[in-house]
């Protein structure tokens, strides 16, 4: 287990009035912070930033139903073609589309039906939030 500093201590201390409680508080916290990667945290908040946009999200939404165009895409989400290839990129360099080329045409689907239930939890929490 990673040495708990006297600062850290003294800190928690400070804020619940017992060192003793406060010791064991912050191994606690030491032994939960020393399991966290990094990495992997990284990796996720960058799944949350390319969902963290309406136009995405609604891109998310559409592909529910199937693959599409990009030409489709464009109408449905009322964007020019370079704004709407930069939200597809985005999309794709999270992990969240799979692209296939059709000719001259790209055509974009979800990459996994993770996403349907991520989007499922995101409505779920929404009612729950809202009523």
């Amino acid at each position: 287990m990673a040495e708990v500093s006297d600062e850290a201590v003294n800190r928690m201390t400070r804020l619940i009035g017992d060192a003793d409680k406060a010791e064991c508080k912050v191994n606690k916290l030491r032994c939960i912070t020393n399991k966290l990667d990094e990495t992997q945290i990284k990796a996720e908040a960058e799944i949350f930033k390319a969902m963290a946009d309406p136009c995405r999200l609604k891109i998310l939404s559409l592909l529910r139903e199937g693959e599409l165009c990009v030409c489709e895409i464009m109408v449905a989400v009322d964007r020019p073609q370079s704004s709407t290839s930069h939200h597809l990129s985005l999309l794709k360099d999270a992990g969240l589309i799979k692209e296939r080329k059709d000719g001259r045409w790209s055509r974009y689907r979800l990459s996994e039906g993770a996403v349907i239930e991520m989007l499922n939890l995101v409505k779920l929490m929404n009612e729950v939030k809202y009523g």
